[in-house]
């Protein structure tokens, strides 16, 4: 099997025309070219003529021909043998261990931490402290409608994680020699997304399908022995001479707590567990203050997006709404940059505390809704929140609840006009834009809504976005704060074994403990943890363990 790289056709090309470019690419008759499939499909716009640039793998006629084909393209980097992608578990046993590992957080880090520790029979037990996917959603929707906060089922607590209320995108930029990104996708299909994810440059599920693959994957963890207990909070831990020992779990339920004994503990918490970070801390954990980013989202009309991007071939419905990244390196020193976009999509409510306002954006596999919006964001180090690990923590909740009061209360987000903040005047009534965030927003004056670094720094940027896309700055955008939840604050470092550098048997994972972005990237995470649990858990003949 042979991999080309680069093919480029135009937008509305003939269906027998790429295997006619790959014959022409390798020199060879159609019919030697006995099948061919495509891996990726992305598109290049940045010429006045759009072209479609795809990644097929070939299979030709015979073994020979692919070896003579070889030694004529051995300088040519877009012809190369196809890699062996697929997954092979790195063991498998027949019973699982009388104390049987534990996975805290039930998000696509612990969810996939989960699946693979069930598929090699270990049979885990997850704790998450949130609901179960569709209950989580209504909760969600209260908060979304009614202004009524659930803090343990919420946009950032509950099955599914963070994630689940996101544009579900599945692409990162992850060094992945191990092409474990596609065994994240592939069960992603298994579980009901579409079979498109396996195609396109850069795919997403969309929040309504993702509901539904979230739960397909958790029948699948039960039903190879795996056990799922929801609203469970891990409130304390039990380390021993430096080993995981135990966990004390509270029932949301009911309010009762029981002791669970835990040798080996994935913790994939996400990124806003703050009480159970303070914990971790107070019990010795190590951890760390990391960099992360803050600001607002912003909304445009989608159209304008399309039109910007795409031109001419704006709307083609092979191409789908638009998207963007931008970044921009201001002149006070700091980076400015787009975050999260979501093209035909909706800014959501995303606090996980009360009292206090986060935005986010949210897309549905569609992307039909009316605006694009995403993050613009300035990064931010330990040195702007001094104070050890848990300062940055501290740090967002002052953004936060600054925020819910610039909003007037009932988790009202504070807005202003583009035009309006480069300006440095407080808007008093929207313009054309209407803005998607629910409850609602407030127009205002977002000037005290971050430091002033991070204000100077943003009102450069913008304009000099609107010279990469046309409109971009345009005076009705809105801007609605604040974006606070980029990433994790804290870092609970590991060592090369996945374990806590002073407590063994606990596997610090995905966002929350800072070694993951996103879905995908959680996901790989939660393999590569799950295979060092393994590891610890299987003797080898040396009695070390696998690996």
């Amino acid at each position: 099997m042979l991999r080309l790289t680069e093919l480029k056709l135009p937008l509305d090309h003939a269906e027998d025309a790429l295997p006619a470019l790959i014959a022409h690419k390798l020199g060879i008759a159609p019919a030697e070219l006995l099948r061919h499939s495509i891996y990726k499909r992305s598109y290049d716009a940045r010429k006045q003529k759009l072209l479609l640039v795809y990644i097929a793998d070939v299979e030709l006629a015979s073994a020979e021909l692919e070896a003579r084909l070889l030694e004529k393209f051995k300088d040519n980097p877009h012809i190369r043998p196809a890699p062996d992608q697929s997954y092979h578990l790195v063991t498998r046993v027949d019973s699982a261990p009388a104390v049987r590992p534990v996975v805290v957080g039930f998000g696509p880090c612990g969810i996939f931490a989960a699946l693979l520790l069930a598929q090699m029979g270990f049979k885990p037990i997850v704790l998450e402290r949130g609901k179960k996917v569709r209950e989580r959603t209504k909760d969600t929707w209260g908060l979304w409608r009614k202004g009524v906060l659930n803090p343990e089922s919420n946009v950032q607590f509950g099955e599914g994680g963070a994630g689940t209320f996101s544009d579900g995108k599945l692409w990162s930029q992850i060094k992945d020699p191990r092409f474990l990104g596609r065994k994240v996708m592939l069960e992603f299909v298994k579980a009901g997304a579409p079979e498109e994810i396996l195609l396109v440059s850069k795919p997403h599920i969309g929040t309504f399908k993702l509901v539904k693959v979230v739960e397909h994957m958790r029948e699948q963890i039960t039903a190879l022995g795996g056990e799922i207990r929801f609203q469970q909070r891990v409130s304390d831990v039990l380390i021993e001479q430096g080993q995981m020992r135990g966990l004390t779990v509270q029932n949301l339920q009911d309010g009762s707590s029981y002791e669970l004994r835990a040798d080996h503990v994935v913790l994939a918490l996400g990124h806003s567990a703050r009480d159970t970070f303070a914990m971790l801390h107070e019990r010795g954990v190590y951890m760390e203050a990391k960099p992360f980013s803050v600001g607002f989202r912003i909304e445009h009309p989608q159209g304008l997006i399309d039109r910007a991007r795409l031109g001419q071939h704006a709307g083609h419905p092979l191409l789908g709404a638009a998207d963007y990244k931008l970044v921009h390196h201001a002149a006070n020193g700091r980076s400015v940059y787009s975050f999260c976009m979501c093209p035909g999509g909706t800014v959501v409510a995303a606090t996980s505390e009360v009292g206090r306002v986060v935005t986010n954006g949210m897309s549905q596999y569609s992307r039909n809704e009316r605006n694009a919006n995403a993050g613009i964001v300035v990064g931010i180090t330990p040195a702007d929140y001094p104070g050890g690990p848990l300062a940055g923590i501290t740090f967002q909740r002052q953004l936060e609840s600054h925020a819910f009061t610039l909003g007037g209360g009932g988790y009202v987000a504070p807005g202003q006009l583009v035009g309006d903040f480069v300006a440095g005047q407080a808007s008093t009534q929207l313009g054309s834009v209407e803005p998607s965030y629910k409850p609602g927003v407030l127009m205002t004056d977002l000037a005290s809504a971050l430091p002033a670094y991070a204000i100077t720094a943003m009102r450069e940027a913008l304009p000099a976005f609107g010279k990469k896309i046309k409109g971009f700055d345009m005076f009705d955008a809105v801007l609605t704060g604040v974006e606070t939840r980029t990433s994790s604050p804290l870092r609970i470092t590991r060592g090369d074994d996945f374990q806590s550098l002073n407590v063994k048997g606990l596997y610090p994972a995905g966002e929350g403990a800072a070694y993951a972005g996103g879905i995908l990237s959680a996901g790989v995470d939660g393999i590569e943890v799950a295979e060092a649990v393994a590891r610890r858990l299987v003797p080898s003949p040396t009695g070390r363990g696998l690996g």
